[in-house]
């Protein structure tokens, strides 16, 4: 059976995935993180499902498609090293760390396969 919503995506499912375990994860950083680096990793990392959703509205246009799929790329990079900051100052532990960059790094592996080959997500042209 075809996929007829981007939240079918295995993808998609993990990004999501990751993005709640980062808010939860994210809500012992200190206040004075508030509005920068709790800020920052809960914004890139739901930026992922958002921008797929979005890349998933534009699949009738292959440029278009890959376009938004390189932007949840960016934000899966930006989430990843907004983890290395919260390590490095302590929020999170080593363990917690490993858990979230290796789910974040498979998301990645997967965006960059649709981006490789995004023509099996594709609709087909319109007469």
């Amino acid at each position: 059976m075809a996929v007829r919503s981007a939240k079918e995506l295995t993808v998609y499912k993990k990004g999501y995935a990751l993005a709640m375990r980062v808010f939860e994860i994210s809500k012992r950083f200190p206040a004075e993180e508030r509005y920068a680096l709790t800020g920052q990793i809960r914004r890139s990392s739901r930026s992922v499902c958002n921008n797929l959703r979005e890349a998933w509205a534009k699949r009738r246009y292959p440029s278009h498609f890959v376009s938004k799929l390189t932007d949840c790329d960016g934000e899966s990079n930006e989430t990843d090293t907004s983890l290395d900051f919260a390590r490095d100052c302590g929020y999170i532990s080593f363990a917690e760390h490993a858990e979230l960059t290796a789910l974040n790094t498979e998301v990645g592996k997967m965006l960059g396969s649709m981006i490789t080959n995004p023509d099996p997500f594709l609709l087909p042209p319109t007469r």
